[in-house]
């Protein structure tokens, strides 16, 4: 197999040594450069990969193990007794998606001590895998008591939560991934095994059940290119052509056929990791059905579900996609999984297409939502990812659904893959790092060497090195936002054209070129001692989102290049980001801070900070500063907004201080969120309000307090609960009372005038007149489901 094609199998997995593969008949028109054939040495992606491999492998994998999933394999293979230790039956593949990251992390760099690691973890696979393949540690610890999710009897409740078919998929690549990276077949041998299981027990007229989430496709479709055996590309398909038997069932993406499906709905990794295999099974068997329905269902998402950074799924609900333009950014979920799948589906459509512009939102999601998820220490995740925070948002060590953590472990080390790809006798430049690789070009082997400091600087130097002279096409992506797109769609767009269009020069003659589908087309004899510059001004741009984007009217977002920018508290002279006015006018000015969250480019612009006192309303001068999004919350809890106000109709001016906003505010053991935005003196409003919640707990009893600076006379309260039924988990309370300190102890307020409980509205209680030091707000909650609070006013 050409090493081209060997690199699709992992995107980019393979190696020089790699076991060799007879070629397949069909697939991708442009393959990918193995990303081992490319080596960064810049300032902003090497040292990221760098900690990759001295923090965050180590890390996760040292928390699987100290959250007792590889315990969960030691029981199953009877190494150890105990039962399932783990929250979710799916926990095994975060130990696979790991190993998956670490096999790439091999193919860069030895490392003797993680190879080694690799051995004893597939060893202890392979103990815990049962007679016929069957791999799930769940069922084998006690095959009478599963998790409820599991089901009595296996694949039963595959189509639900199981998944079952799931951790297969992840294994499915993690063992292509090893194959390619040491040659050893151990994990392969596991895979085959039990895709031969899988590929006997579901097809037609046997078990005719869909993957309850996506991913399994895509690793049958690597085990059929590793393999030649058709029978996994035709399982590949049969899982996918299954789908569209359940009209109720947008959330897997199965209330239509593929074929038929034109929008992104339900859950947003498992739609993207759908629409990806979708691209590997259509590239391999030429189904153009399924080319017609992703194509269609891309642009309903650039056109009005794609945030400005790049990330999708805008709700925590159903963890994504929405109706067209519902983007909300202090509730924004933009799962960290879902922007790794959405770089994996829009390079499979350029492999497919050709065209930049899914490079361009590649390029987007990657160093803008994508980047977010991990912190720069690489050792704390984001699972959500939004776009406005006031305090209540930091990274974790760690969660029981470990999903992002390990996504992120596996996806790192192959980004070096993204760079180049080739199709005849074109090599394309897809993105702009710094480093070396060797580029098989048809009959020739060319070398490229670039320098840049993007993505903070947009000129580039690119040394080209053919192994001898010879005719070929050089095609340099521009990227959108150097041509004044912002998006490819009027979803967002900038305030005016750049200051000066985009140069790119040979041997120190600038050359005219011609843009076909975003790319600079240089077509020459290249010959060793050839050079090529690109600059791409960056001047800081103001980006606006199309009138249907409710939460974005009136506002501005700050681009720098493919960065997107963000206000964060600290670095403002006051921290409350939300109550900041920048006009749209306003001078902008950028400078590369070396010593600030380590080295950044930083844009400042002038502002006012809006606030009403005693004596009126208040506008005060402030000179702002922006950081890169990717950078924010490095420093702890901390206000951040993406979008800022240049209208004064849609800014939030800082309310003035009241009883409640000077108290100290704290509540009962479980809560979720920042307690202080109780007292923040802003009525709710929909999906950008913010509240704190007590889910998962159900059906208790829950307390909020205030303590004030000093005693105070109050005569009523009012509360705005929240409800986020019918898909939610919280509803108002069942009952509520409001007790006030007298002496150090709690009691009722006296004569109350009665606790209603109403869903999107304020609740206002009166009572006899108290003076007291603080006040106490308990609920009851309602069986089965949580509760949670909006607002709390003290009158």
């Amino acid at each position: 197999m050409k090493p081209a094609l060997i690199c699709l199998l992992l995107f980019l997995a393979a190696c020089n040594s790699a076991p060799k593969q007879e070629a397949l008949s069909g697939d991708y028109p442009i393959q990918p450069v193995n990303f081992t054939k490319v080596h960064f040495n810049d300032e902003f992606w090497a040292p990221r990969l760098q900690k990759h491999e001295e923090v965050t492998l180590a890390y996760t994998l040292d928390q699987c193990d100290s959250t007792k999933r590889i315990l969960n394999f030691e029981i199953a293979a009877g190494r150890k007794t105990g039962k399932f230790n783990t929250v979710y039956p799916f926990d095994d593949s975060d130990v696979y998606k790991i190993v998956e990251g670490a096999s790439y992390a091999l193919q860069v760099k030895a490392n003797p001590a993680l190879d080694a690691r690799l051995d004893s973890l597939i060893d202890l696979f392979g103990d815990a895998a049962e007679d016929d393949g069957y791999l799930y540690t769940n069922r084998t610890i006690d095959p009478v008591n599963t998790h409820p999710w599991a089901g009595h009897e296996r694949w039963e409740l595959c189509y639900d939560n199981s998944h079952e078919l799931y951790n297969m998929g992840h294994f499915y690549e993690a063992a292509v991934a090893h194959y390619l990276a040491t040659g050893k077949r151990s994990m392969l041998d596991l895979a085959i095994k039990n895709a031969d299981l899988i590929c006997n027990d579901f097809g037609p007229g046997k078990i005719e059940r869909i993957p309850g989430h996506q991913v399994i496709e895509m690793g049958l479709a690597k085990l059929y290119r590793i393999t030649g055996d058709p029978k996994y590309l035709k399982e590949a398909q049969f899982f996918l052509d299954l789908r569209g038997g359940d009209p109720k069932d947008q959330y897997r993406q199965n209330d239509i056929k593929v074929v038929d499906q034109r929008k992104a709905v339900g859950h947003a990794v498992r739609a993207g990791y759908m629409y990806s295999g979708m691209a590997d099974v259509a590239a391999l068997t030429g189904n153009q059905a399924y080319i017609t329905a992703i194509d269609s269902i891309w642009e309903d998402v650039v056109r009005g579900k794609i945030y400005v950074t790049g990330g999708i799924g805008a709700t925590g609900n159903n963890e994504g996609f929405a109706e067209p333009y519902a983007l909300p950014n202090y509730s924004a979920y933009c799962e960290t999984c879902a922007s790794i799948a959405n770089v994996f589906w829009n390079h499979r459509l350029f492999l497919l297409h050709g065209h930049a512009k899914y490079i361009d939102v590649l390029e987007r999601t990657l160093y803008n939502a994508l980047l977010s998820g991990l912190s720069l220490s690489g050792d704390r995740f984001f699972y959500p990812n939004v776009l406005e925070a006031r305090r209540n948002r930091e990274r974790s060590p760690w969660f029981s659904c470990a999903c992002c953590p390990s996504n992120m472990a596996r996806f790192l080390p192959s980004i070096p893959g993204y760079q180049y790809a080739v199709r005849n006798n074109e090599l394309y430049v897809n993105l702009y790092i710094g480093g070396h690789a060797e580029i098989d070009l048809g009959d020739n082997t060319v070398q490229l060497d670039q320098s840049t400091r993007y993505p903070f600087d947009g000129r580039v130097n690119i040394a080209v090195t053919p192994a001898r002279t010879g005719k070929f096409t050089l095609k340099l992506r521009i990227p959108g936002w150097a041509q004044n797109e912002a998006i490819a769609s009027p979803l967002y767009w900038f305030d005016q054209a750049a200051a000066a269009p985009v140069t790119v020069s040979v041997n120190g003659k600038t050359v005219s070129y011609k843009v076909v589908d975003g790319y600079a087309v240089i077509s020459r004899k290249w010959k060793e001692g050839d050079n090529v510059k690109v600059d791409m001004p960056m001047p800081v741009r103001r980006v606006f989102a199309n009138e249907h984007v409710k939460s974005d009217l009136g506002r501005q977002a700050f681009q720098r290049g493919p960065l997107i920018y963000c206000f964060e508290g600290q670095d403002q002279p006051r921290p409350e980001t939300i109550h900041y006015l920048v006009d749209k006018d306003a001078p902008a000015g950028t400078a590369f801070e070396k010593d600030l969250l380590n080295g950044v480019q930083t844009i400042t612009v002038q502002g006012r900070f809006l606030e009403e006192t005693e004596s009126g309303p208040v506008e005060t001068p402030a000179t702002m500063k922006a950081i890169p999004y990717y950078a924010w919350a490095n420093r702890g809890k901390d206000y951040m907004s993406v979008w800022v106000p240049y209208d004064k109709d849609y800014a939030t001016a800082l309310p003035a201080p009241s009883i409640a906003s000077r108290s100290k505010v704290s509540a009962s053991e479980g809560v979720r969120g920042n307690v202080e935005v109780v007292a923040d003196r802003i009525n709710p409003a929909g999906d950008e309000s913010p509240y704190i919640h007590w889910w998962p707990k159900f059906g208790t009893r829950e307390w909020l307090q205030y303590d004030f600076q000093e005693a105070a006379r109050v005569s009523s309260v009012q509360v705005y609960w929240f409800d986020d039924s019918p898909n939610g988990g919280c509803r108002i309370p069942a009952s509520w009372k409001l007790l006030y300190r007298k002496n150090g102890r709690w009691q009722e307020v006296p004569n109350p005038s009665g606790y209603s409980a109403t869903k999107d509205a304020f609740d206002r209680v009166t009572f006899d007149p108290v003076t007291t030091d603080g006040l106490r707000l308990e609920m009851q909650l309602q069986e089965g489901v949580s509760a949670g609070v909006y607002e709390w006013v003290v009158e």
